[in-house]
């Protein structure tokens, strides 16, 4: 039985990555930083697979060690989703009006926070053949105003995915776009928009799992275009 260890999992696209996994019989490791929806998730999928529920914030270095002690009973780690991100603060300042402390946590926990679980959990990666998922945004690749925190913290995420591909060639790692989405911390990029048009986070679903399935070379994807490769189609 594979086993993932899915950060962020109590809501939006980790819980909907956690739902599938446990729909094909999945052991699951998932965290959030609110213990009562994690609680509720773990409830919704332990009737289907084994799960084991961890609260706690990815930028806290013990919680991540209680992570690695977590997956240490399995004999290998098949899959690490690191979704769990900041957005940082809402609305969203302009560059030059950044609070420091605020651009600091950002980083801390898209950028820090990965590369930790992953030096962590290298082993047992390793051992099981497994793959990383880093989550990603277009907003790493795209200059929108008010996005310099977050949208530059995902741009460090993904030269700092492209980078370790290339040190451990015999892991599939890979820094994947999901696009918008309805989700609320969406919401919060856009306090004053409805959002009511944006796909939910479960779209963005089948193209992950067709890395994982397909287990193509490690780089930089876009769910959208998995999801089309995957129903025969081409992405526009």
């Amino acid at each position: 039985m594979p086993v993932a260890l899915i950060t962020g999992a109590s809501a939006g696209l980790g819980r909907e990555i956690a739902r599938a996994l446990a729909g094909r019989g999945w052991s699951l490791v998932i965290d959030a930083r609110n213990p009562e929806p994690l609680r509720e998730i773990a409830a919704e999928l332990g009737a289907r697979t084994w799960v084991d529920a961890v609260p706690g914030d990815v930028a806290d270095p013990d919680h991540r060690a209680a992570l690695a002690s977590a997956v240490s009973s399995f004999d290998g780690l098949d899959l690490l989703v690191n979704n769990a991100s900041e957005l940082g603060p809402s609305p969203m300042p302009a560059v030059a009006d950044y609070p420091l402390d605020a651009l600091r946590h950002v980083y801390e926990v898209d950028v820090v926070a990965p590369v930790a679980l992953v030096q962590l959990l290298l082993p047992a990666l390793t051992a099981a053949d497994g793959a990383i998922v880093n989550v990603s945004s277009d907003a790493a690749v795209e200059a929108y105003p008010g996005w310099g925190g977050y949208g530059g913290a995902k741009a460090a995420l993904d030269h700092t995915t492209a980078v370790l591909a290339v040190e451990q060639p015999a892991l599939r790692i890979y820094a994947v776009d999901p696009g918008d989405m309805r989700t609320d911390m969406h919401q919060r990029a856009f306090p004053d928009e409805d959002i009511s048009d944006r796909p939910e986070p479960a779209t963005a679903v089948p193209g992950l799992l067709r890395l994982v399935d397909t287990r193509p070379p490690s780089g930089r994807y876009r769910a959208a275009d998995l999801a089309a490769e995957t129903n025969g189609t081409v992405a526009r």
